[in-house]
């Protein structure tokens, strides 16, 4: 089977921006359970940005793009080296793939990228993408990864994934009384949905920037998992337990 696991911001990450050393220990492990139960995976992260603002001391994500940049230049290798070290401890190798729009919107370009993840899996090693924050200027032409969200749809679609698991910082969508739903089988339940106001000060994201990825997934025939980075999931959630709420591929 072929899995997508995006990880959000605030799931990996204090309100400081600092890595949640605890968080990424436990989802490495997720992460390489699944590997060694002969599945390939492909890690989406965000959280670079975040702990680039925590490292050079700012108090919130900045608005100015040159200065996101300079944090996700400082964040994005704090964040690997962490990441690294961690694989290690299960003897798992990790690469770094870093994209942009471009990336997908040029055929030879986006055909490359697929074949380098194919690669990477084949070899034995867990690619672990992000937006390339340090030269991307999407939010100057109003594009947007949305914290990732999106970029992990790409990638799903483009590695021809069967299934895609977004990874936040709640137990997936909420009714009105913020009760968990399960499964959501038909997309146009969910204007009643609570907006779980998840977005914070470090990302970009949101539960709308979800729906939307989810959307274009289920539309591409990918089952999709939206589910609680904070807690031991990936197991359950692959093995048919309802600890999330999941959509199925044809959920339209």
């Amino acid at each position: 089977m072929r899995i997508v696991v995006k990880v959000g911001t605030h799931a990996i990450a204090a309100k400081s921006g600092r890595p949640d050393y605890p968080a990424l220990r436990r989802l490495v492990a997720q992460l390489c359970a699944l590997r060694k139960a002969g599945h390939d995976v492909f890690f989406v992260s965000s959280g670079a940005v975040a702990a680039g603002v925590e490292a050079l001391g700012l108090r919130a994500r900045p608005a100015d793009v040159n200065d996101v940049q300079m944090c996700a230049a400082v964040g994005q290798a704090r964040f690997i080296s962490e990441y690294e070290k961690l694989f290690e401890v299960h003897g798992v190798k990790i690469g770094q793939v870093l994209l942009t729009h471009d990336d997908f919107e040029n055929r030879r370009r986006s055909q490359n990228v697929r074949k380098s993840l194919d690669h990477l899996v084949r070899a034995g090693i867990v690619p672990i993408i992000n937006e390339n924050d340090v030269v991307a200027d999407e939010e100057l032409k109003g594009q947007t990864f949305g914290d990732n969200d999106w970029l992990s749809f790409l990638i799903a679609k483009l590695v021809k994934a069967d299934v895609l698991v977004l990874l936040t910082t709640v137990d997936g969508f909420l009714d009105a009384q913020g009760r968990r739903i399960p499964v959501v089988t038909r997309l146009r339940s969910v204007g009643r949905l609570v907006r779980t106001g998840e977005k914070g000060s470090l990302s970009k994201g949101g539960m709308d920037s979800k729906l939307r990825a989810v959307k274009a997934a289920v539309a591409a025939g990918i089952d999709t998992y939206i589910a609680n980075g904070r807690k031991s999931v990936l197991a359950p959630l692959l093995g048919g337990k309802s600890v999330g709420t999941f959509f199925p591929g044809s959920a339209l």
